[in-house]
């Protein structure tokens, strides 16, 4: 594991595999664990870089109000650690935004871009609404964890994987400080004003049965990245635990285009 300092936070990343870089970039929680399944079906061609960034449980910083260029600036800062890139670059829900503003504010060290389940702003009353919920349940650590269950995966999905599992997956949401500043980020975000200036070839990845940031949030990012692509899954917000195997494929076959 490395450690960087960049501006106020100290955060970490590790590496995994070998081969061309490929980012990626946490949304809300605990940190890169949450890609940690996922991580050796791309190491056989790429070194997956999973960094931690401000809020998740290993970094640390002083305690203020996160904004998604500070974020921004963490990932670019990673990139540059790691060799300067141009690498490929992936985001999930808050890190769809923020691996945008990376890709738009240093577009010389991204050669791909893929936004998965994110938002250009916080303009959506209903997620302000659910996000304010959920902070109103920082007092309830069991609360907090059934809300971030029940936001992240399709009714779908949970009657598949049955009680026993749906119940263990509430650890996984915990009122820590970071997560906190997380979510509150996630209400007062704006990136509008940078997803026009992304150069890299972009692939924007909805989810149509998403209750955490709804689809229509997901169409919003794609409408405003110039030249984008976009798709959607029938999936609930965690498109990577839902439909890993289609989430592999559709990652690996937009990076292998020439």
């Amino acid at each position: 594991m490395t450690n960087l300092t960049v501006g106020n936070a100290r955060i970490t990343y590790r590496t995994r595999g070998a081969g061309p870089a490929l980012v990626l970039v946490h949304g809300a929680g605990p940190g890169s664990i949450m890609w940690d399944a996922l991580v050796d079906r791309f190491t056989d061609r790429n070194t997956v870089v999973l960094p931690d960034l401000a809020g998740s449980d290993p970094a640390g910083d002083d305690g203020a109000p996160l904004t998604v260029e500070a974020l921004a600036a963490q990932v670019i800062a990673v990139i540059e650690d790691t060799g300067g890139g141009p690498v490929d670059l992936v985001g999930f829900s808050l890190g769809a935004p923020t691996a945008a503003a990376a890709a738009a504010l240093r577009p010389d060290l991204v050669r791909r871009l893929i936004p998965i389940a994110g938002l250009a702003h916080a303009g959506d009353e209903y997620v302000r609404q659910l996000f304010t919920l959920w902070l109103s349940l920082a007092g309830s650590p069991e609360g907090f964890g059934r809300l971030g269950t029940v936001a992240a995966y399709s009714r779908h999905f949970l009657n598949r994987i049955g009680h026993d599992a749906a119940e263990q997956s509430h650890g996984f949401m915990r009122p820590t400080d970071g997560m906190l500043r997380q979510l509150d980020l996630v209400r007062r975000l704006d990136v509008r004003a940078l997803l026009p200036k992304i150069e890299a070839p972009t692939l924007v990845v909805g989810c149509t049965l998403d209750q955490t940031l709804p689809v229509e949030n997901h169409r919003e990012v794609a409408a405003l990245i110039e030249g984008s692509e976009y798709t959607e899954f029938d999936s609930g917000h965690v498109l990577m635990a839902e439909r890993p195997d289609e989430f592999v494929k559709l990652v690996r076959d937009f990076l292998d285009r020439p």
